[in-house]
């Protein structure tokens, strides 16, 4: 599958025709990521997963993606660029009012960023109409699929997991020295008060040393199966469609219409 353009490529009259009932939207951030991974990483990894899903359950529409959120323990580093909570909910909330006024009774929000705290308050009020995905624990079974050797708590920030999502999907993003970028601060508790540059100078928080990119395509994999659980909870009218694992089913080369 074609990850390096996470803008869908569809007409009006695409979109018509496809009428979908469920739209995935990619948000992210922009926030340092290390002296490795660009300040985009939770956009790419979040756009990465919804193309998967869409390649995987067709008949979903893919958004693109919301490229600001939540940073503001990241700001010690030059580069990184926050809107403020009532504003990220104020746009993902319009965005699924505009898609619901077009025929798309349903949003799945498939979340880059750990910071996005409020996307799960709007979640929750949606009376169903939204999902927010992929939750923390199904990163974690994630990581226990893909044979990872760390966890969501000690690998937080630019570890072994956001960069092997890299590495398969973007290997032109993720610069030299990673293999040396290693940085544990398991203890973080102030970290909302005081921000993440208490517990590390690089930015890193986890073991970017161990990804690989077998890694982050069966970590992706892992997670395209988990969300058939979703639609069938999300949207019971949505037709099962036959599953294929993320980054397969197609031929080398060919680059997929996204919705």
């Amino acid at each position: 599958m074609d990850f390096s353009d996470p803008l869908p490529n569809t007409t009006s009259e695409d979109e018509g025709a496809n009428a979908a009932r469920i739209a995935l939207l990619p948000v992210g951030s922009l926030e340092q990521h290390g002296p490795h991974l660009p300040l985009t990483t939770d956009t790419v990894v979040a756009s990465v997963l919804a193309q998967s899903l869409a390649d995987a359950h067709p008949g979903l529409r893919v958004l693109p993606p919301v490229a600001f959120g939540c940073s503001h323990e990241h700001e010690a580093w030059p580069g990184t660029v926050s809107v403020s909570a009532p504003t990220l909910y104020a746009m993902v909330s319009d965005i699924a009012e505009s898609l619901r006024r077009a025929g798309t009774p349903k949003l799945v929000v498939v979340n880059g960023h750990g910071g996005n705290h409020v996307l799960a308050n709007l979640v929750q009020e949606s009376r169903g109409d939204m999902a927010l995905f992929p939750g923390p624990h199904d990163w974690e079974a994630a990581r226990t699929a893909a044979r990872m050797s760390t966890t969501n708590e000690r690998d937080m920030h630019a570890g072994e997991l956001e960069t092997s999502v890299l590495l398969h999907a973007r290997p032109d993003l993720v610069r030299p020295g990673y293999e040396e970028a290693d940085h544990l601060a398991d203890r973080r508790d102030h970290m909302l008060t005081s921000g993440l540059a208490r517990y590390t100078r690089s930015g890193v928080v986890g073991q970017p040393s161990r990804a690989t990119a077998t890694e982050g395509r069966d970590l992706l994999a892992h997670l395209v199966k988990a969300f058939a659980g979703y639609l069938k909870v999300l949207d019971p009218k949505q037709p099962p469609q036959q599953h294929q694992p993320a980054g397969k089913g197609r031929d080398q080369g060919q680059k997929p219409v996204r919705h």
